[in-house]
This record gives C-alpha cells, structure tokens and sequence, in this order.
C-alpha cells in the first residue's frame, strides 16, 4: 500500500519533469527568461538601420559620389552587457538590413575576406585564365559601422527590470568622421514565479 501511494505521489513530479517541444514560427515573439533573444536582435537592428538610412549623411554621401550609392562594411559590436550575447547574430542581422534596404552597396567582413583572398590564391594556381579572378579589384567601404551593446539590471527578489542599450555609430572611413549615432533601448520586465510542486 505504501508502495502505491509513494508512486501516486511521484507520478505527477515524473511527468512534469518530461521535456516537451513545439516549433514556432520564426516570427513568433516569446520571451522565457526576459533576456536578450532573437526577436530583440531583429527588432532592433532593422529599426536602427532604418533610421540609420534616412539620416542627412546619406544624402551627402550620395551628393560627392554624383548618385553612387555609399559602400559599407559592418565593424565589431561589443557585447559590455551583463550576459552572454552572440553579436555574431547581431551582426548578421545589421548586414541583412543595410543589404536588403537596397540602398548601400555592401563589402564582406575581415573574415569573409580572407576565405576570399585565399580562394582567389587557389584560382591563381588551378583555375583556368579565363575564369581566374585577379587580385587588387576589390571595393573598399566608404563607411564602417560599429557599436556597443549594454545592459543594466535592477533585481529585487524574483522581480527584475532588465535595460538594453545599443548604441551603434557610422564612421567615415577616410575622415574617421562619425557620420551618424544611433541609439535603441529595450526595457523588460520580469517577474518569475515560486517555484510550486
């Protein structure tokens, strides 16, 4: 009996404890833990390349170019927040913006360009003349964009206010002028439940 009543306890903990998954849309919003995440990445590179595209430095640029659109290159986003965030995917995410905008031409990172180069070594040796890509044709950025993220989080038992801000800045490349400063902030608030068996 005792048995019994020992399993009939446990059986609700055990298939609590089972692990359940359930695809979401990729546009689907859902925030767990009230940290930075995907959504938060998205949102604000695409609103802040946005802004960045309609600031007067782009008109200008496009003026002592007579209509060339400008060339960009995305720079390093440093993480000063107090979590692990992957500012790779930021990166991305500020490169397919400032890409699908249509309104900049784009070059590769300092990575990409070195697997570029070193295909372009391997064509000198092996590929034939006529598709062989020469070096020193390559398109240098007009402009780097880069930037801080960082984060400020007031706790008071299982209740938090969790603050992000980035800040991300356009430099002239041959000035060293910052063209443009832009800013988002997210603020959340996040409160997690006792836990209850």
């Amino acid at each position: 009996m005792k048995k019994l009543l020992l399993l009939a306890l446990l059986l609700p903990m055990i298939a609590a404890c089972g692990t359940k998954v359930k695809r979401l849309d990729i546009d689907t919003q859902k925030d767990l833990s009230g940290k930075w995440n995907d959504t938060d990445s998205r949102m604000t590179a695409e609103s802040m390349i946005q802004e960045a595209l309609g600031g007067p430095w782009y008109a200008k640029a496009l003026k002592a170019t007579k209509g060339s659109e400008p060339v960009v290159i995305v720079g390093t986003v440093d993480n000063q927040s107090m979590e692990h965030i992957n500012t790779n995917t930021f990166i991305e995410e500020l490169q397919r913006a400032l890409i699908n905008s249509g309104r900049v031409e784009f070059v590769a990172s300092k990575s990409e360009r070195g697997d570029v180069r070193g295909e372009r070594l391997e064509q000198d040796e092996y590929a034939s003349e006529a598709t062989r890509k020469a070096f020193g044709q390559e398109v240098g950025a007009d402009y780097m964009l880069s930037g801080v993220l960082s984060s400020i989080i007031d706790q008071e038992g299982r209740k938090s206010v969790v603050f992000y801000q980035v800040n991300l800045k356009l430099i002239n490349i041959q000035t060293n002028q910052i063209v443009w400063n832009g800013q988002k902030q997210i603020k959340k608030y996040v409160a997690k439940k006792a836990f209850k068996l």
